[in-house]
């Protein structure tokens, strides 16, 4: 029986595995993609890639107004996602299973979570340029929105998930709601929830690039600029110095998930 129901995995897997294969033929014919031409580019930049986008001299002496630009984008990213982790964290109590309200309350901060999770940072950066123009509170807000509709989402996960027995056995005991939520849920849960925050940071900065550009802010800005005027050099130290940050903040990420779980 125990082979039959190994084999029927397999055959399940192999058919899944099948419809995907299956399903990506017919898109790239669909789409007209040529996956030979494709392949072939792939020496033709590699060689532009190797005699064009690396700094010179030249490019260095910019090297002051791009550490400007990225400690300003490094700082909005961090700003805007631990305001969006303090109203998260109000929602997510708001509207956990484990220490909600009411239902009704549940439902709504739930569904502002989705709404602000599912609109593209993107997006949300071209609906705010109308508003508030091109400036740093245009990419502040619109990091901050998916911030929170992310964190929204996964503090609520967290509240569920890791507090329960701990907020149960004091409601047992007759402790008040307040009570429950500082005595049990924030300390139970305030680990996972820094680790999220500290996870929501490094993406932020990835996206306050993209926001940059369309904002014609931080980091962002002056990768558009040099690109758009042929400075490929200056424009791959833009790259160098967005790498090493990501792999600075990435390196103390790691670092205090390591301290606080």
């Amino acid at each position: 029986m125990s082979d039959d129901f190994f084999a029927r995995k397999r055959w399940k897997s192999l058919g899944v595995i099948g419809i995907i294969m299956t399903l990506a033929v017919i898109f790239i014919i669909i789409t007209e993609f040529s996956i030979l031409k494709g392949f072939a580019s792939i020496p033709k930049a590699i060689t532009w890639f190797v005699t064009n986008f690396y700094p010179n001299a030249e490019s260095l002496e910019k090297l002051p107004s791009i550490m400007n630009k990225l400690i300003e984008t490094v700082l909005i990213s961090i700003a805007s996602t631990t305001v969006a982790a303090l109203f998260a964290g109000f929602f997510a109590i708001m509207g956990a299973n484990t220490t909600r309200v009411n239902r009704f309350i549940a439902i709504i901060c739930r569904g502002f979570g989705t709404i602000f999770r599912n609109i593209d940072v993107a997006a949300w950066a071209l609906i705010l340029l109308f508003s508030f123009g091109q400036s740093a509170l245009t990419g502040w807000l619109a990091l901050f929105f998916v911030s929170f509709g992310f964190l929204t989402r996964v503090f609520v996960e967290t509240i569920d998930e890791s507090s329960t027995d701990s907020v149960e056995a004091l409601r047992a005991a007759g402790a008040g709601y307040f009570t429950i939520i500082f005595q049990s849920v924030i300390p139970t849960c305030i680990p996972q929830m820094i680790s999220w925050i500290l996870f929501m940071i490094e993406t932020n900065i990835r996206s306050a690039t993209l926001i940059g550009i369309l904002t014609g802010t931080g980091i962002g800005f002056s990768f558009n600029l040099y690109y758009k005027s042929l400075n490929y050099h200056a424009a791959s130290l833009v790259v160098i110095a967005i790498i090493v940050a990501i792999f600075t903040i990435e390196t103390i990420s790691n670092y205090v998930r390591r301290v606080i779980i």
